[in-house]
């Protein structure tokens, strides 16, 4: 871009002559080319909130949230370090209630105007739960402001705060929680909440209650349900504490002079959870990192080591071993020896990928390109099942239930992540009887055919796949009646919308157990009358993947 404005207006200045007196004439410019390269370079900015006091006494005071942000914007605005050019600090009882942080946060998207801006959020301060309007129940960052006993209209609902994250126009930014909502620890629950929460089995507390924002990150101090911690001797959140240790060069696990943000997290990850023993890990979710371009402390001024890594909610809880040795678990990255690495992907005694990859330097492998190595992405179905209409009165006089055979073809993560594009044909045909009047039989053969294309959404945990969204399929039904009051066919010929679901077990590489469904609306003409009617089918069979 800087490039082709300087040929433009150095061609714009050749064309205007020094000797032209026309009445629009070009006046030659003196360009300062590192001028105009500050001018569209990226920014760095961060908005830091730590909220250690609440006007509300129901909330504990912290001890460190303050120091927490204050300790976070020295290594980030420090030339050695960070080299942010804004980081705006909250932490004074004006600037830290709610409508303040919102008023900041809209500030913010104003000034980080370019997609390749690098922008962090962080927050330390106390987490709570609360029900909404609706009684749902929702995530709330507790603002110097909030009321203990008005939660939703007081406090910062993290709707509202991954909202304005999400009009942020920077591709780089970064969300940083250090808080929790377990009820102890950075965290405080209503006691009517956590007297209901005690009777809920603990899969309640199994993941966050929203998803994070398309090309963002955003990282949390500790999984959904556990307790964020301050600590006397750190004087610091522990997270945070170790975070900024990262900044200073200690999470620079490929050695290219940079600190990454998923290489800072991965090392405050693992020093928190050793730190505490176990009780608080620290969580990630992160969407279209690509080549992780948020960069929060020094420059990449040599090639790193090869880097393996991954952050899909499928691999968590998954070792990575490298050569045999153990080097991670998932989430999370590690670097390794450039050359020809066996990796495998191990939880307990079974193994999900063994893979031989070549790695060079500067490469950053996402693991879930293994996975999809390894486990091919299209099926091909065979499968038996039922065809029916949903109401009596068209099974009585277009067509009884009736058995049918499939071919499916799904190619999963197409043309979407997570989405399947699902193509099946589906038929039979046959001799049936309509009960028109009691007592009385109407032969007739039929052939029935059904095409469908659906793309519905894949959740998958380890050999088990699940499925559903919408479908559209065309609908063919030929009848032939030969009786001596009719001699002659009718055809019906539709278009129908509807929704299909199925499971997938996967027995091996390339074999699966498969069932599907599909509901269906379509619209038919019987004895000169239109009417809608639904339909549905339901199969099961074998699928070859390839």
């Amino acid at each position: 871009m800087k490039r082709l404005v300087l040929m433009l207006l150095g061609t714009l200045v050749a064309c205007a002559g020094p000797a032209s007196q026309e009445k629009g004439g070009l006046v030659p410019l003196k360009l300062d080319e590192t001028a105009l390269s500050n001018a569209y370079a990226p920014r760095r900015l961060a908005l830091l909130v730590g909220i250690s006091q609440f006007q509300d006494p129901q909330w504990r005071n912290l001890r460190y949230s303050g120091k927490d942000a204050t300790d976070l914007a020295a290594a980030l605005k420090d030339p050695a370090r960070g080299r942010f050019d804004q980081v705006r600090l909250l932490s004074r009882p004006e600037e830290t209630t709610r409508t303040a942080i919102l008023a900041a946060l809209r500030e913010l998207r104003r000034e980080a105007t370019r997609p390749d801006d690098v922008v962090v959020v962080y927050f330390s301060a106390h987490g709570t739960l609360a029900r909404d309007g609706r009684g749902e129940l929702k995530r709330y960052l507790v603002t110097r402001d909030a009321a203990y006993r008005d939660i939703p209209q007081t406090a910062l609902g993290m709707d509202e705060l991954k909202a304005e994250f999400d009009q942020l126009p920077s591709r780089r930014r970064l969300l940083v929680l250090a808080t929790c909502h377990s009820g102890s620890g950075k965290s405080l629950l209503p006691k009517e909440l956590e007297a209901e929460l005690t009777g809920i089995k603990s899969g309640f507390y199994a993941r966050p209650l929203e998803e994070s924002s398309r090309a963002s990150m955003v990282f949390a101090a500790c999984d959904w349900g556990e307790t964020a911690r301050e600590d006397e001797g750190l004087r610091n959140d522990i997270y945070t504490h170790f975070l900024i240790e990262g900044l200073n060069g200690a999470a620079d696990r490929n050695a290219d002079g940079a600190v990454t943000a998923t290489e800072a997290h991965d090392h405050a990850r693992r020093r928190t959870f050793a730190f505490t023993e176990g009780r608080q890990r620290p969580s990630a979710e992160i969407l279209e990192v690509g080549a992780d371009p948020v960069v929060l402390s020094g420059s990449i001024n040599r090639v790193g080591r090869p880097e393996l890594f991954s952050y899909n909610p499928r691999l968590d809880g998954f070792t990575l071993k490298v050569d045999g040795e153990p080097r991670t678990e998932l989430p999370g990255g590690a670097a390794v020896p450039a050359g020809r690495r066996t990796v495998e992907l191990t939880k307990g005694d079974s193994v999900l990928v063994r893979r031989e990859v070549e790695v060079a330097q500067g490469d950053r492998l996402p693991l879930e390109r293994l996975l999809a190595e390894t486990f091919p992405s299209r099926s091909l179905s065979l499968l038996g099942g039922m065809f029916s209409f949903v109401d009596a009165s068209s099974r009585k006089e277009l067509l009884p239930a009736s058995p049918e055979v499939a071919v499916a073809l799904r190619l999963e993560d197409r043309p979407l992540q997570d989405f399947s594009l699902l193509l099946d044909l589906s038929g039979s045909m046959g001799r049936r009887n309509l009960q028109l009047v009691p007592g009385t039989s109407v032969p007739f053969g039929y052939t029935r055919l059904s095409l469908g294309v659906g793309m519905p959404y894949l959740w998958r945990w380890e050999r088990l796949s699940l499925y559903a969204g919408p479908r559209v399929a065309a609908l063919y039904l030929r009848r032939s009646f030969d009786v001596e009051a009719f001699v002659g066919g009718q055809q019906y010929f539709t278009l129908s919308p509807g929704v299909v679901g199925g499971v997938v077990w996967r027995l091996g590489e390339r074999l699966e157990l498969t069932s599907q469904m599909q509901l269906m609306l379509t619209y038919v003409v019987v004895d000169g009358q239109g009417q809608a009617v639904g339909f549905t089918s339901g199969w099961a069979g074998m699928g070859y993947r390839f």
